[in-house]
């Protein structure tokens, strides 16, 4: 329920899904019959929709959706699903959207199970708002300890790079051929030094290393390209007094060193703005799941990426529905080249979008990404919007299994960007085709190395890829 009262489309629902599968799962469950219980109620011009869906078992589901969440609608039920929001979330969110005759406003609180997470969670969002100005002002004491921490962990990184460039020597002196015949263990054991040494970062590159052997004819330059993009990295940490500072901010995040997100928002600038959600994706590497939340600031212009985690299977709770503009201050990380965003206070629920984000040409994208890498060189993707640009198949019987694969071509045909091969794997594209049925369209995108990675398109409403 927005200030209009108005409730949300079942493509605004359908947005929020982690995958195709709960898409499916939770559109199966729109329909009134397993539910009971089911009610919403306004709250602060946004609301609260719960109710119970009878399973497998003797107990019902219960579920609760809080839609005025400050980071997006939060979701709870008593499933046993580790995906946020479960299939159940979907279904009640849905037969929601379909009208008050399905789910009717209810002027009485919310059931006792609903209303005691509803207060855990708003108690959560108060302490997380207050941040480091609701703790005791820091002494001197705790200043210097904190420098001591600072210089030890510097010098553990200092370390670590110091003992990462030889071994990046030693492999170019012995030639990429006698790293190919390799096993993965020497760059397992590599990456967990630098774990050792407090810089995650520069492990991640290090397995990137390990993954790359092996992987297609051009392994080698690939291999190549990494080891001197690492190389460059080391050496801005060595030399990180002689970078401007937002180099440096860089220079930092990239070898591993995080900015707290409460002291950011408490210290730096805030850009306000109705931020468009562009696209939302998960990827999971079996320990983590990496929710990556792409905005647009209608006023500013600006992009902007939030980060959300989820451990131990469970997907990150933070989720804001593709499509919608939300009201909200952002504060960004420093860097040469800011992308990644804080989201702080938020001063209204989602609400309807006007249409797509102002695009540009293929042309326009590749200028982009170029202007990124050489203020940041270790960027791996960049968003880009293409506008007329249409989607076209490989030729042959088998789109598939063509080595040439699929691209996105400028409605005039003078230039195409490839499709990144890891995106021909899914349902996308095919969808991405039939919704432009040979017209042109609208493509939010992460543009890097490998090609583009549709994620959503207009047409004329946001669709998720």
């Amino acid at each position: 329920m927005n200030p209009q009262g108005e409730r949300w489309t079942a493509e605004t629902v359908l947005a929020l899904a982690p995958d195709a599968a709960s898409r499916k799962a939770g559109s199966k469950l729109a329909a009134p019959g397993p539910w009971s219980g089911a009610g919403a109620r306004p709250e602060g011009g946004a609301g609260t929709v719960w109710g119970e869906c009878s399973g497998s078992g003797s107990k019902p589901y219960r579920t609760v959706v809080d839609l005025s969440g400050e980071g997006g609608p939060g979701f709870n039920c008593s499933c046993p699903s580790r995906k946020f929001p479960c299939k159940h979330a979907l279904g009640l969110l849905l037969l929601w959207a379909s009208g008050e005759a399905a789910v009717p406003v209810e002027q009485d609180a919310p059931p006792a199970w609903a209303g005691q997470w509803l207060d855990r969670r708003r108690q959560r969002a108060e302490r997380a708002a207050a941040g480091p100005a609701a703790a005791a002002p820091a002494t001197p004491a705790d200043e210097e300890a904190a420098r001591r921490r600072g210089e030890r962990r510097a010098a553990r990184v200092s370390a670590g790079v110091t003992e990462l460039e030889q071994r990046l020597a030693d492999l170019l002196r012995g030639g990429l051929a006698a790293a190919e015949g390799a096993g993965y263990g020497q760059w397992d054991e590599t990456a967990a030094r630098m774990v050792d040494a407090q810089a995650p970062g520069l492990a991640s590159r290090v397995r990137e290393l390990g993954s790359l052997r092996g992987a297609g004819a051009d392994r080698a330059g690939r291999l190549l390209e990494e080891c001197a993009l690492l190389h460059a990295l080391n050496q801005g940490w060595l030399r990180l007094g002689d970078l401007p500072e937002p180099l440096a901010a860089t220079v930092r995040s990239r070898v591993g060193l995080t900015t707290d997100a409460a002291a950011l928002l408490v210290s730096g600038p805030a850009v306000r703005d109705h931020w468009l959600v562009l696209a939302q994706r998960d990827s999971d590497d079996g320990r983590l799941t990496t929710r990556r939340i792409w905005l647009h600031g209608r006023g500013s212009g600006r992009t902007a990426l939030l980060l959300s985690y989820g451990a131990a299977g469970r997907a990150p709770e933070l989720s804001l529905p593709v499509g919608l503009s939300v009201d909200a201050e952002l504060v960004y990380y420093p860097a040469a080249r800011p992308l990644r965003a804080a989201l702080g206070a938020r001063h209204a629920p989602p609400a309807e979008s006007p249409g797509p984000p102002p695009g540009g040409s293929v042309t326009a994208a590749l200028a982009a990404y170029g202007e990124a890498l050489r203020d940041d060189p270790w960027t791996e993707t960049w968003p880009v919007v293409l506008e007329n640009v249409i989607p076209v198949p490989p030729p042959g019987p088998s789109p598939a299994l063509e080595v040439n694969g699929w691209q996105l071509a400028d409605a005039n045909g003078e230039s195409a960007l490839a499709i990144d091969p890891r995106a021909r794997e899914s349902q996308g594209l095919w969808q991405l085709t039939s919704i432009s049925g040979g017209a042109p369209v609208t493509v939010f995108a992460e543009y890097g190395h490998g090609g583009v990675v549709p994620l959503t398109t207009w047409a004329p409403e946001p669709v998720p890829l």
